[in-house]
């Protein structure tokens, strides 16, 4: 590809792909003055693709076809060379003899072509004495110039850097990258399909919103200055689709872009992509259902397997996934009991003999405990897949109580390697509760930041009190879902273009 750089110091190197470029950038002027812009075409016939060439060649062999793509390589033979050309599907060799497509052309081929340049081919379908299938080409033009020098061939672009900023770059050279992203797409596809078929409707609700509500996650801000009021970007997609349901939509899903100002590692980005659907006569039993079923059939569509690795490690996506409350996985796993907490302070003396630091400090209740304890001691502990569920109304605004043990929730989240993948509900539809509740999550946030400006969303306590039916919610991160089909180590992977600080 570019002319070997490796041995070069940066200074040096940086040098090096400046002549290249000023190179290309004489090669461009000289064309247009020649009146061959290479820009100038607005369109090329593509008869066929490199893949659908190489399956077909027992039926192609011998008859036209005309192809384009990105020059990837380029060994001159004197009065001939071989080519690959980079299509949508894969790489495909040609062979250009100057006896075929003319002296000028060839002549042009040769000194005017660069490695990277957009290329259009006519030509026959033949197979070389190697085996390879090429096409022998009778015409060859150039469709669009490339002034950048691409990364030289044998070492190609690792540099994370660059790769998440160029993505673009990084496309082009790294085969595997595009991989990921063609199955990103098949596992939207996936996901949207088995919530089609069970009767979900796909919607879109609003990215702006008026309020800042009282959740826990802290919201990006803008102004709208027509209206002259202060806008924040959604951080959630629940509580429009839930008043979707008040409004008679029994079923319903969405694919959210999700705006989140927080931190940034290998499983957080600040935009972010969930699905988030909810249906009404459901509880969270049968959401967990949904969640085993619709992971087992988008692997298997994917993946062609329920059974994958993940960073080294097989995880089981069938059949029935294990279920767990909060209280019997934080005994199971520091032995710390529940119910032997008589009290707040017995709860707090507990973490303290275990060595965890509850956020809550002296205000902490058994809840606050139980949920300090889990992330203590369990969840890098839940590798297989693992439901995860009851948990405490101190952690869960928006889940309906169990009548029988109303300090907890109907709420579950579930785990695979380690991470928390996705969060569901039997939602609270009472909207006396849901006030209360919503009151104490604003005064909490006020309380940890005076500077935000945290409302209760008084209209979806109005939606509720027109009636939620009993209805069962799920949000799961997208993202997340990808990485693990794709045994991608960190989000940024699976993301065309991750949030990153610009560089000065």
């Amino acid at each position: 590809m570019a002319e070997n750089l490796q041995n070069l110091s940066p200074e040096e190197e940086e040098l090096k792909l400046a002549e290249q470029a000023r190179i290309r950038r004489e090669k461009l002027q000289k064309l247009c003055e020649e009146g061959n812009n290479p820009y100038a075409k607005v369109k090329y016939a593509v008869s066929a693709r490199s893949q659908e060439i190489k399956e077909n060649y027992n039926s192609l062999e011998g008859k036209e076809v005309s192809i384009a793509g990105r020059l990837m390589s380029r060994r001159i033979m004197g009065k001939a060379s071989f080519a690959h050309v980079q299509d949508d599907d894969g790489l495909l060799q040609i062979y250009v003899k100057r006896d075929d497509v003319g002296e000028e052309d060839y002549a042009s081929f040769k000194k005017d072509y660069d490695i990277g340049d957009i290329i259009g081919v006519k030509g026959y379908v033949f197979m070389t004495q190697t085996g390879e299938v090429s096409v022998h080409c009778t015409h060859i033009e150039m469709l669009s110039k490339c002034l950048l020098p691409l990364p030289e061939k044998q070492h190609g672009l690792k540099d994370t850097d660059i790769r998440y900023r160029q993505r673009e770059l990084d496309l082009i050279v790294n085969p595997e990258v595009k991989s990921t992203f063609v199955k990103r797409s098949k596992i939207l596809t996936a996901l949207r399909d088995y919530l089609d078929n069970a009767g979900f409707l796909e919607v879109d609700t609003p990215v702006l919103n008026t309020i800042e509500i009282g959740a826990s996650a802290r919201p990006f801000k803008t102004k709208h200055n027509a209206l002259d009021i202060d806008m924040y970007l959604r951080i959630e997609t629940e509580l429009y689709l839930k008043r979707l349901i008040v409004g008679g939509l029994g079923r319903v899903y969405e694919v959210g872009r999700i705006f989140r100002n927080e931190g940034m590692d290998a499983f957080h980005n600040p935009e972010f992509t969930t699905i988030e659907c909810y249906a009404s006569y459901l509880d969270y039993f049968d959401m967990m259902n949904l969640v085993e079923e619709m992971y087992a059939t988008v692997a298997n569509k994917v993946c062609g397997t329920t059974d994958i690795t993940y960073q080294g490690t097989e995880i089981h996506l069938g059949g029935k996934w294990a279920r767990l409350t909060m209280k019997e996985a934080v005994k199971k796993y520091s032995g710390a009991d529940y119910e032997d907490w008589k009290s707040d302070e017995d709860a707090r003396a507990c973490a303290k003999k275990l060595g965890v630091t509850v956020e809550e400090g002296e205000s902490a209740t058994k809840g606050h405990v139980l949920i300090a304890l889990f992330d203590a001691f369990v969840e890098d502990k839940l590798v297989q897949p693992t439901f995860i569920y009851d948990y405490p109304v101190e952690n869960s605004p928006l889940a309906k109580r169990k009548e029988d043990e109303p300090a907890f929730t109907q709420r579950f989240e579930y785990f695979i390697c380690g991470h928390e993948f996705g969060n569901a509900f039997s939602e609270l539809n009472d909207p006396i509760d849901q006030k209360q509740r919503f009151v104490k999550q604003v005064e909490a946030k006020r309380a940890q930041d005076p500077a935000c400006n945290a409302q209760v969303d008084e209209e979806f306590v109005t939606a509720l009190e027109y009636g939620l039916p009993p209805t069962g919610g799920l949000g799961f991160g997208v993202d997340r879902l990808v990485m693990l089909l794709t045994d991608s180590a960190t989000i940024r992977d699976v993301l065309l273009f991750p949030t990153m600080k610009p560089k000065k």
